[in-house]
């Protein structure tokens, strides 16, 4: 078991941000596109080599993201369409979401085992989530999981924001 740390940096442009393990050591940076179309965001390991990209389909009638994990596609994340509710969907072999993932408290199980959980920490300055690895092979997919769901968020929020400025 290993518990990493997200905590994304609210005045960051370029979405830069790192990945902390207990001993609040780098173990993975995590950096986003800026003003580029399509989105992404890749995941290096701490000699910098990338293990993982997360790319926001471009024309998508609700969020869509690909997540890749050295060099193969892994798993795709959907917004479902939902009235009350966020819902998402991903599709990928024996790998499901069970919790709130609008509140960011879910586990994430592979063929029916826990394989890691994520937790959102708060009262912190800008986003931080406790994420539990209990497999260690599928480290960079719960990193890309969370890094996916929190991108969405942070669309939403900016979508409900202009939409209130304009009000």
């Amino acid at each position: 078991m290993r518990q990493l740390y997200i905590k994304q940096k609210v005045f960051s442009l370029n979405g830069q941000f790192t990945v902390k393990d207990e001993q609040q050591q780098d173990a993975y940076y995590v950096e986003g596109s800026f003003m580029k179309i399509p989105k992404t965001f890749s995941i290096f390991d701490t000699s910098r080599t990338e293990v993982a990209m997360i790319t926001k389909k471009t024309f998508s009638f609700l969020p869509q993201f690909f997540l890749e994990v050295n060099g193969q596609q892994v798993l795709t994340i959907k917004k479902e369409f939902s009235f009350f509710k966020a819902r998402y969907s991903i599709d990928a072999a024996g790998i499901e979401v069970q919790g709130n993932w609008w509140d960011m408290t879910f586990d994430v199980l592979q063929n029916g085992e826990v394989i890691g959980s994520v937790s959102q920490e708060w009262f912190t300055w800008g986003d931080s989530y406790q994420v539990t690895v209990y497999k260690e092979a599928m480290e960079e997919i719960m990193i890309g999981i969370v890094v996916a769901i929190d991108c969405v968020k942070a669309d939403e929020s900016a979508a409900a924001s202009s939409i209130s400025a304009f009000n």
